[in-house]
This record gives structure tokens, sequence and C-alpha cells, in this order.
């Protein structure tokens, strides 16, 4: 039987809660305690909380401000660096300058109306079933909270959650910090010749068999993945599914890059398997999914009792999302859903438009001697650069491609993002030989890494 975290028990009430289960009052701001510099710095009670220990280096932070410091092009984090479409944006004006003053208050904790019942309209088909609006969706503050309210609620400290590598990085840091154990379990590229598309990485059937155990509570599978761009196939998740039942194992099934799907490839939710509805969260991204990625707004789809545990650490977290961007993307899937399937649907425009980028950004890739892997969905692209004469410090701790990377920005003026930092420490060396590259930029963004790869290709000659 599948339970919440027992940090959750008897907690149906926005109040503060102990880690101990102790109920609480909230004490007073620390800027209003009379408390010296000098007992900040020498109290241990001021350090940090342990279970956060550890998690304070952040691959976005550290290659952010490398990039910013060599005026580099940044090929690295995930965003468009172009317009989300006008009517997204119209919506969201107009929901702020509404004679509805509302829109401009809070509103329900688990989601704004509007919202909820679009996306019950917009993901009831889809699932094969019908999406109780008020009852199977939490909106979350992106699909970043949704993942957190999913540790928090349903992860129990000594249990176990699988991990597919390379991940999300914050993926490790939510699930140790629930008090869980991460298991981690690599997809391995089984080419490294010829064209190599992300179907090439797989998981050892045999391998994960042996990662799930009585302790296993749960397992993360994020597919359109980051950053391969593997979809996982029926088949595949087939046999994930089997497992979890078998093991009695709740699946958060990060789905964000659920439309950007390239042709000849089709996205399967693992929700809609047989019998895997009652064990499923399934999270999506208004960011993605409308091109909005400083909007930050997600959510959750799942079974009642699985939701209500999520519903439970958000009340007592950030209680509720902001209304005027719930009310905008509400209009966009009001106005998008009657046209899925039809090309003038945005969710189909997108990766029409990227994909003529995704060719570019291979070719370029490959004449400067890199093999890359052909994403068949998301908009990011793994290439190893194994080939390339660039020498590295072999008696450094820090990754080879880490070492790349800081080359590549301070030399070449071209930044990306070193795929190590998405695996555990001990498979980090499966990442030392790839890049991970972003093409969901202008075409103009593009060029100038074109232009900046065939200079670098020319002094090779």
């Amino acid at each position: 039987m599948l339970k919440l975290s027992s940090r959750l028990l008897n907690c149906s009430c926005p109040v503060v809660r102990s880690f101990k289960g102790t109920l609480v009052k909230p004490s007073a701001p620390l800027y209003h305690r009379n408390i010296s510099y000098s007992d900040v710095t020498m109290s241990s009670k001021s350090r940090m909380a342990k279970r956060i220990e550890g998690g304070g280096n952040n691959v976005w932070v550290e290659f952010g401000r490398l990039t910013a410091e060599h005026n580099a092009l940044n090929l690295g984090q995930g965003f468009p660096n172009f317009s989300p479409p006008e009517y997204v944006k119209d919506s969201l004006c107009q929901a702020v300058k509404s004679d509805n003053v509302l829109l401009n208050q809070y509103t329900r904790s688990y989601g704004h109306p509007r919202l909820v019942n679009a996306l019950a309209k917009t993901f009831s088909p889809l699932h094969d079933r019908e999406i109780d609006a008020m009852e199977e969706i939490m909106v979350s503050i992106g699909a970043y909270e949704s993942l957190f309210c999913s540790m928090q609620g349903l992860v129990n400290p000594g249990d176990e959650v699988i991990i597919i590598e390379p991940f999300f990085d914050c993926y490790e840091p939510m699930v140790k910090v629930a008090g869980g154990t991460p298991v981690f379990i690599p997809l391995r590229p089984t080419k490294s010749e010829g064209v190599v598309t992300s179907d090439d990485w797989k998981l050892d059937p045999a391998e994960l068999a042996s990662k799930f155990s009585d302790k296993t509570k749960a397992i993360i599978v994020n597919t359109p993945h980051n950053p391969t761009g593997k979809i996982f196939t029926r088949d595949e998740l087939t046999m994930i599914a089997d497992l979890c039942k078998k093991h009695d194992v709740v699946v958060i099934s990060d789905e964000v890059y659920e439309w950007l799907v390239y042709k000849g490839h089709q996205h399967t939710r693992i929700a809609t398997l047989p019998d895997m509805w009652e064990r499923t969260v399934t999270i999506g991204s208004a960011g993605k999914t409308f091109s909005v990625t400083g909007w930050k707004l997600g959510w959750s789809i799942g079974p009642k009792d699985l939701i209500h545990a999520l519903r439970t650490v958000h009340q007592n977290c950030t209680y509720t999302c902001p209304t005027p961007i719930q009310e905008a993307v509400a209009i966009g899937f009001e106005r998008e859903t009657p046209l899925i399937g039809k090309p003038e649907c945005y969710f189909n425009e997108l990766p029409a438009e990227l994909e003529p980028k995704r060719k570019k950004m291979a070719k370029f890739l490959s004449e400067v001697g890199m093999v890359p892997t052909i994403p068949e969905g998301g908009y990011f692209m793994m290439a190893d650069y194994s080939k390339l004469n660039v020498q590295m410090d072999e008696k450094s701790d820090e990754p080879k491609d880490f070492q790349f990377v800081k080359w590549l920005t301070k030399n070449k003026k071209l930044s990306a993002i070193p795929p190590s930092a998405f695996y555990s420490a001990e498979h980090k060396h499966l990442a030392s030989n790839f890049i991970r590259f972003c093409f969901i930029k202008t075409d103009e963004t593009l060029e100038k890494a074109e232009k900046i790869i065939k200079d670098w290709k020319a002094t090779l000659a």
C-alpha cells in the first residue's frame, strides 16, 4: 500500500512543522532579534542544517558566472532567447489589468480554478481517463516545486529512490533532504561512431531490476529526457512499470518536455500503462510548454491520495501560486487544446521550428570533430568531444568535462554545460567525454556559434 511521508501525518492545515513532527509556532523573523555579528559567526546553532550540507555547489551558478566573466555565447542554460507567442504575453497583461480585482489577489491554494479545469480538459484524453480538476491536480511554482513536494510528501527517512543518470541536478539533493537514499542507474550509450541518436542510450534490464528492493519507495523517470533527448519507448516504460508493480513503487514522471517531440517519435505517458495511474505522479511545466521559463509555473497530475501528499507540503510551503500567471496559462491551454494534432497548434509549431536548429547544431558540431547525439525530444544536444586534441590536466581532481567547458568558454567564447554534474560520484566518469549544448536559440545565436566552431576548425587544419 502506498503511503504518504510520515512527516505529513495529521498535518492538514498551514502550520509550521519541525522535522521531528512537533507542531511549533513561527518565531519572530531573524531581523527582529537582537543578534550580534559575533553570535552569528561563532555559534554552532547558526550553521546550516546537516541535511543540506554539501548541497551548496551549483553548476548553473558556476558556469553562468564564467559565461558572463568571459562574455561567451551562452549555449549552456536551457531557455529560449526568443519571444513566446504574443497571445500568451497579452493574456498575462490582460489578467493584470482586468476589471476583475481578484485576479491580482490570492487564488485557490492547489490551483486557480480556471487553470486546473483547463489542465483537466487537456490531459484527460491524453491519459485515457477523466481527471478530476479539483482533486487530482496541483499547481506549483514551476515543475521544481512539484518535484520538491513529491519528495517531501512521499519519501520517508531510509526510503530509496531510483534516479536514472544523467539526471536533472535537483533530483539527488531533493531526495536527500527528504531523508531518502538515492540509488543510481545510468543510461549507457551503445554507439560511438556514425550517426548516434538518443535512442542509442539504453538502460540495462538486469541492472535496472537489481536496483529495486523492499526499500524502494519511488523511481524518477524523465521523458523526454534531459540532457540526452531520449524518449523512452513504450517497451522501456513497460519494463519500468512492471518492476514498479512488482515492488509496489511510486513513479515520479518528469514530463516537462512532453510537447517537444520530433518527427517520427511519440511520447508515451507511463501513467497510461495498465495499472500505473494509481502509482504515478506526472509533472508538467508551463515554462517548457509556452516558452516562458521565467513564469515558473508547473503542475502535478495523479490519483487523489498521491496528490494529497503533495498538496499537504505545498500548502505549508508556498501555499499558492501567482494568480495572473495561472490565468494567462489557462487561456493558453484553452486556445491550444482544440488544436492539438494540427500544424497550427503551438505544441506542434515549436518542435517544427526547432528541428532545423537541431540539424544545424549537429552539423557544425560534427564538422569540428565532435560526435553529437541527435535528440528525439527536448532541446539539448549531448556531444562526444574525445576526438578533439584539447589537453586536459590528468592530475586534476576536476572532471575532464568541467575542464573542457571552462577551456571552451575562456578560449573560444562559447559556453556549454558539463554533464558529469548530472551523475552520481561513482558514475561521473561516464560523462567525461561529453558536453551539453542547448539549441532553443535564435538563428542568429546559432550562426554565431557556428562561426566560432568554423574558426576553431580552421586552427585545427
